[in-house]
């Protein structure tokens, strides 16, 4: 049987990107482990066994270019709007929360966030489907 552990995005600039997730969503580093080429820095959340890996090219000087093929990684949250005033009074960028609704019945209530790099993340207030 599979599990899954990790996702990864390439990010430009280390500090920046650890000190974003650590900010706005409470990500701490569980590995770092430095290569020649690159760095790769593994994130997650107190208690989650699902980490981040940022992926940091050394020698690239120019961002990513995340085409159209790129979605969105999400997080949870007890409380939406504590979330999005949280980011905002922080100055990160961050959509107006709204509600996906579904044959009548309310699927999710989220916002997106975009990190330094311009990576979406959807941020889930935790109910139903997401509790």
């Amino acid at each position: 049987m599979s599990k899954l552990v990790h996702a990864m995005i390439r990010v430009l600039d280390e500090t920046r990107s650890r000190a974003y997730y650590a900010e706005a969503f409470g990500l701490e580093v569980s590995d770092r482990f430095d290569f020649p080429d690159f760095t790769l820095i593994y994130m997650r959340a107190p208690g989650s066994p699902f980490e981040l890996e940022l992926t940091v090219n050394k020698g690239r000087d120019k961002p990513y270019d995340l085409g159209d093929g790129y979605g969105h990684i999400a997080f949870t949250v007890d409380d939406l709007e504590a979330a999005h005033a949280r980011l905002k009074d922080k100055g990160l960028p961050a959509t107006d929360p709204k509600s996906l609704e579904h044959e009548g019945q309310r699927l999710a209530r989220f916002f997106f966030a975009t990190d330094p790099d311009g990576y979406k993340i959807e941020v889930i207030e935790r109910s139903g489907r997401f509790a």
